[in-house]
């Protein structure tokens, strides 16, 4: 995924350095795509340093950050925070910090709410993840329409690419684990009870085979294969877990899950323009290979999931 501001995508990319390499000059490709000579020459350097893996984008995060509140004042702010309960507005006087400064040093150290916190000892007691892996599992599905042959819109233009009427749609189902973020997807035709069903049991061995052994509760939104279907709950029986639905209209709810189908639109289906459904398909396994084992995750220290599985738990806590 590009980021917010940029103006060409990764696929821009791709036709600037294509037409480049073909031997037209910088300045007329970048006058077609609507940038600078600058912006156009650091993307074709890029592609002949780097190749493909050139084109995506890099994070904005600066290498230093000499202007950071110094880790000696971060301790006494959150020292204020759990001893005296005090909030940014008056915790900024004490130690001389704005207001906002302070707030982003209590939500680095996930003390930003009061309500997270024990309040005899200001330890926090409210997580966004479960104590161990298996503990709980987020399901959910996503719809995505198939690709023609010879690829859509973004292959051959709006109106060549146009759906096709009874091309239909590819159901991706995906399982999160809380606590380890390992994550298990596949494709199928439909979301009908049997087929959710059959899911749940093939994603309860794929955690078994990589460290979960026990699968202990399931959490999906409220769709009817979920709350009423039989084959689901005797899945649910099967592998020895409870199911948990989700608040009503509270997509937050079931969030783990929820953001990992965004990483799986913006690194797998929408990541480069693919000629095939076929093609797609089979992209889904290397990506969640390089999810589970080589992608770092924020929340996790920089760790990919597969990690936390085989680590002692809490390591990145």
């Amino acid at each position: 995924m590009s980021h917010r501001n940029a103006r060409l995508t990764v696929h821009g990319r791709r036709l600037l350095v294509e037409r480049v390499h073909s031997g037209r000059p910088v300045a007329h490709v970048a006058a077609e795509l609507g940038v600078s000579r600058a912006t156009a020459h650091k993307w074709v350097r890029r592609w002949r340093a780097e190749g493909s893996a050139g084109l995506a984008d890099r994070s904005s995060r600066p290498l230093t950050t000499p202007q950071r509140t110094p880790a000696a004042t971060e301790r006494e702010v959150c020292e204020l925070r759990r001893a005296r309960k005090l909030g940014p507005a008056r915790i900024g006087p004490v130690l001389g910090l704005p207001a906002s400064t302070v707030h982003r040093i209590l939500t680095r150290h996930g003390l930003n709410r009061l309500a997270w916190l024990d309040r005899p000892t200001g330890t926090v007691i409210r997580r966004y993840e479960r104590d161990r892996p298996g503990e709980l599992i987020h399901v959910d599905v996503k719809k995505l329409g198939r690709i023609p042959d010879g690829g859509g819109h973004k292959v051959r233009g709006r109106d060549a690419g146009r759906p096709i009427r009874g091309m239909g749609f590819d159901y991706v189902h995906s399982a999160v684990d809380d606590h380890s973020r390992l994550a298990y997807s596949e494709i199928q035709a439909d979301e009908k009870v049997a087929t959710c069903a059959g899911f749940l049991t093939r994603a309860a061995a794929f955690f078994h085979a990589h460290g979960i052994t026990a699968v202990e509760r399931v959490l999906t939104d409220n769709a009817w294969a979920y709350r009423k279907g039989l084959a689901w709950k005797q899945a649910l029986a099967e592998i020895g877990a409870t199911g948990k639905l989700t608040r009503a209209y509270r997509p937050q709810t079931n969030g783990k899950v929820e953001r990992f189908n965004r990483t799986l639109l913006d690194e797998w289906a929408y990541l480069q323009p693919y000629t095939s459904n076929a093609e797609r398909t089979a992209a889904l396994d290397t990506f969640l290979h390089t999810y589970n084992y080589h992608r770092c995750h924020t929340a996790l220290g920089g760790q990919p999931p597969i990690s936390r599985v085989n680590n002692p738990v809490g390591q990145y806590s």
